[in-house]
């Protein structure tokens, strides 16, 4: 497999010192970190980023969470409330090209490394903070995590059953997609850098950043003139039928299909009659324009439904799809881990860490010239705190044995 994995240097050369920790900011700095920037975690010596902790497994190793956010990284511990600690912070940040954090507000400020004395001390650094609430916002002040972005920023509103209550996604928009946006800045910042040689001050509110993420709701409520209305499973206009899940045999909780038509090609829901045997009511008019099926929604739920649940998913999946009609099974965690698909094209790889060993994760899905970036371990607390002092700073192996005799780091 080694022959099928890219090159990581992309990002060579660029030194990103990371303050950040649970998911929102370690999500922007592992995407550096995939791309080969050389991303430095400062974490306290007295049990680093508290994502070490979340989601525990084995007794004295550190969680799967916190492994799926920190591939590639390198972790240096420091003191910051010690003043020499905070003084080697400093003289780091003189030589990153990225500062990053998402601490609550006003806390790295009170650490004395906010924005001002960052800049103070290097005006090429690109700054890069994640905040809940934004800047001049009424809840500037107010903490956040992924599910109070998802409230607040639209995104539950528009996800649940019809009549049924709002319901938080699966995935974890407000933590990871904030972060990748922040990513793709830190990106756009590092290349204007190139030319103008000025840094700047990057600021992404999660809050804010859900608003990215739900824009075809605000399409929905231009068109009806109303806010965006929740719709299950079905697309979120409300008008295309069929487009939901379906259920296949043998039934269990995820044993469905996802069938859709777009609106745009009618050669979907002609394919779609041939596929089900129903080819007898191509042309008709219930069933021939998006405006008759979604008038006659349940007919066509039921066609549908009658012949899904003779196949497995898989199998419902394959047929359309032959036929060009979109579909897709719902899938599980432990279905898509498993799949030996995803790991031959090097989408799913094995991360062999020293404390958990060998855990199969999501790599980073871009191939690069048809090639996958490869994975390197999340790294164990202050794994590299001596490497990384004697490379960024000078420090010799004595100097560094005092400062740990010192409990700096």
């Amino acid at each position: 497999m080694d022959g099928d994995r890219a090159v990581q240097g992309y990002l060579s050369g660029v030194r990103v010192l990371d303050l950040t920790q649970f998911e929102a900011g370690p999500s922007s700095t592992e995407a550096l970190a995939w791309l080969g920037a050389e991303v430095v975690k400062v974490e306290n010596p007295k049990g680093g980023d508290p994502g070490r902790t979340s989601f525990r497994g084995q007794p004295g190793q550190d969680s799967w969470y916190f492994l799926l956010f920190n591939a590639n990284k390198k972790s240096v511990t420091v003191d910051l409330k010690a003043p020499r600690g905070l003084a080697l912070v400093k003289d780091m940040a003189r030589r990153a090209d990225v500062f990053a954090e998402n601490f609550a507000p006003g806390a790295i400020e009170r650490l004395g490394l906010g924005y001002d004395a960052v800049r103070e001390l290097n005006p090429g650094i690109i700054y890069a903070q994640v905040k809940g609430f934004g800047s001049g916002s009424p809840f500037e002040r107010g903490l956040a995590f992924d599910m109070i972005a998802q409230a607040s920023g639209g995104v539950m509103s528009i996800t649940g059953e019809r009549d049924g209550p709002p319901a938080k996604p699966g995935p974890t928009l407000g933590d990871t997609g904030t972060g990748m946006l922040l990513a793709i800045s830190i990106l756009g910042a590092l290349y204007r850098r190139q030319t103008t040689g000025k840094g700047e001050r990057l600021e992404v509110a999660m809050q804010d950043a859900m608003l990215q993420y739900i824009r075809v709701a605000f399409a929905a409520q231009a068109t009806a003139g109303r806010p965006a209305q929740r719709n299950g499973a079905k697309v979120l206009s409300g008008i295309s039928a069929p487009s939901g899940v379906y259920p296949c045999k043998p039934g269990g909780p995820n044993d469905y299909v996802y069938v859709y038509t777009s609106r745009a090609n009618p050669a979907h829901w002609r394919h779609l009659l041939e596929v089900i045997g129903r080819a007898d009511l191509i042309g008709d008019p219930r069933f021939e324009t998006v405006q008759t099926r979604a008038e006659h929604e349940a007919e066509v739920d039921a066609l549908i439904t009658a012949w899904t649940r003779q196949h497995d998913k898989r199998e419902a999946m394959r047929l359309l799809s032959a036929a060009g009609v979109p579909a897709g099974a719902v899938l599980d965690t432990m279905e898509l881990q498993s799949d030996p698909d995803f790991e031959r094209r090097g989408i799913m790889q094995v991360m062999q860490h020293p404390g958990c060993g060998p855990f199969k994760m999501p790599a980073w899905p871009v191939r690069h010239d048809g090639k996958a970036l490869p994975v390197a371990p999340a790294p164990l607390l202050g794994q590299h705190t001596a490497e990384v002092l004697g490379d960024w700073l000078g420090l010799g192996k004595a100097e560094v044995e005092k400062l740990r005799a010192d409990g700096v780091i």
